[in-house]
């Protein structure tokens, strides 16, 4: 009988290791997840400050231009 409870506490620490594993696993991919989202939010920012700066180097491009005239 003594056979059979260590193959069952042996069974038990296995599964709680894997448990803890994948627990460990869950974890990290949510905290990879977040970090995207987030890394896409500042992209977009990014974004649309790179393009009003475009807008604004082409309105003073215009203006030096007239102004050279």
């Amino acid at each position: 009988m003594a056979r059979k409870n260590a193959f069952r506490d042996a069974a038990v620490r296995i599964g709680s290791a894997a448990g803890k594993v994948d627990g460990t696993a869950h974890k990290a991919a949510n905290k990879a997840a977040k970090a995207v989202q987030v890394a896409k939010v500042e992209l977009t920012q990014l974004s649309k400050q790179v393009a009003a700066l475009k807008k604004q180097v082409e309105k003073s491009t215009r203006q030096l231009k007239n102004a050279l005239r």
